[in-house]
């Protein structure tokens, strides 16, 4: 009986459970043995058969509706396992696998293509988008699963804070998770009605000061006080720490790094960074405000699906395995416009980098457009006539010294 492999990499998202569910269902029901690889790729590179955890129907028929995933799940970086990657491979073959679903964001999509291209024909390999940073470039805008249901539970916690910021007259400065891109963090701030969001996407250098950040904030409080506000709360993309420069950020941050090596962004206290910024500034203009600052992500990783998640999971479990066995391999599933799609490994990886593409957030679409139309933040026109004696009012300074000191923010 041939058997198929399913592999969770990469940090939890809402609906990995899922995708099991519906590939082991559909897998079982097609007469195939379903083996779950319980660790994520950590045990494949060590050799450890007893990784493989099988898999039934009735494993597997209710936990569709949890977080979390059942086969638990680890990060593994290319570089870092290359010399051995041949045990991996010698380890898949000697648990007999013939199909293999990988699941998980860039990092597990590119372990799977390079899984694929060793396998020379002898693993069909395919790969299901599972990422709350949402920034894997499927077609029409579609979402990665898991950020759905993690964009409506971080709305629900920001809508709180926001009603405990106004009750208690405070800022509130949120992190949010987002490697590289602020999908989120725009969708969490867009749909609670944040007072601002901050992306690493709306900074066309390719690396920004703390300064220009925490002016963008100050510049905020004081727009929002000079509008009779004296709270409010503020997202911020954890990406943006990665424009920034590591020998700088050393300087006012420990630096965590995960297993692949890579600084561990959402360790970065970057709320409290920019707070203590922010408050030097204000309090240099007589402005006392207090601010607490906040991360918020590991709240959502492993929560359970909504509907949304739910139901997008089973058709991308389901679609996963009738791509296998129609003798497809090499590609990613997708789901558009209600038809499932694979797209080929060779579209989604940048081969002058060797890295899986990145989505990042279009800041000249529409979509981002609506977003800063609603906050409250420093615009150009603010530089001028009664807005620019307000703002100047508040700050304490000459209108001049104010349009010298924050004007280059709106740039």
């Amino acid at each position: 009986m041939e058997t198929l492999g399913i592999i969770v990499g990469g940090g939890p998202a809402p609906g990995i459970n899922g995708t099991i569910s519906a590939a082991t269902i559909e897998a079982i029901n097609q007469g195939k043995k379903v083996v779950g690889i319980k660790g994520g790729f950590k045990p494949l590179f060590d050799g450890n058969l007893s990784c493989a955890m099988p898999l039934t129907v009735d494993d597997v028929s209710r936990i569709h509706t949890k977080g979390g995933s059942i086969l638990r799940t680890s990060r593994e970086h290319a570089e870092r396992v290359k010399e051995r990657f041949p045990i991996l491979m010698e380890t898949l073959k000697n648990l007999g696998i013939n199909y293999l679903i990988t699941i998980g964001g860039d990092g597990t999509l590119f372990m799977a293509n390079w899984i694929e291209r060793e396998a020379r024909g002898e693993i069909n390999v395919v790969h299901v988008p599972k990422t709350i940073d949402n920034d894997i470039p499927l077609p029409g805008g579609a979402s990665t699963f898991g950020y759905e249901t993690a964009r409506h539970w971080g709305v629900e916690i920001v809508k709180n804070i926001m009603e405990d910021a106004k009750v208690t007259a405070r800022w509130y400065f949120l992190t949010i998770m987002g490697r590289h891109t602020g999908h989120l963090a725009l969708g969490v701030g867009k749909a609670a009605g944040a007072t601002l969001t901050i992306i690493p996407e709306e900074f066309a250098e390719e690396k920004i000061s703390f300064r220009k950040v925490a002016d963008i904030l100050t510049g905020a409080i004081i727009k929002r006080l000079s509008m009779g506000r004296d709270h409010g709360v503020a997202i911020m993309a954890e990406g943006l720490s990665e424009k920034f420069d590591p020998d700088e950020l050393s300087e006012h941050e420990q630096l965590e790094r995960d297993e692949t090596g890579r600084v561990r962004l959402s360790e970065i206290q970057l709320g409290r960074i920019m707070k203590n910024f922010v408050k030097k500034t204000l309090e240099e203009m007589g402005i006392k405000i207090t601010i607490v600052d906040k991360n918020i992500g590991y709240e959502l990783r492993s929560a359970d699906p909504i509907p949304y998640d739910i139901e997008y999971t089973r058709n991308l479990g389901y679609g996963a395995v009738r791509y296998l066995l129609r003798g497809g391999t090499g590609a990613m599933i997708t789901f558009e416009e209600g038809h499932l799609r694979p797209i080929p490994f060779v579209e989604l990886i940048d081969y002058k980098t060797g890295k899986v593409k990145i989505r990042k957030v279009d800041i000249n679409s529409e979509n981002y457009e609506v977003g800063r139309k609603y906050m409250i933040r420093l615009e150009r026109e603010d530089f001028e006539g009664e807005r620019l004696k307000d703002l100047a009012r508040i700050s304490g300074l000459t209108e001049e010294k104010f349009k010298e000191k924050f004007f280059y923010v709106t740039a």
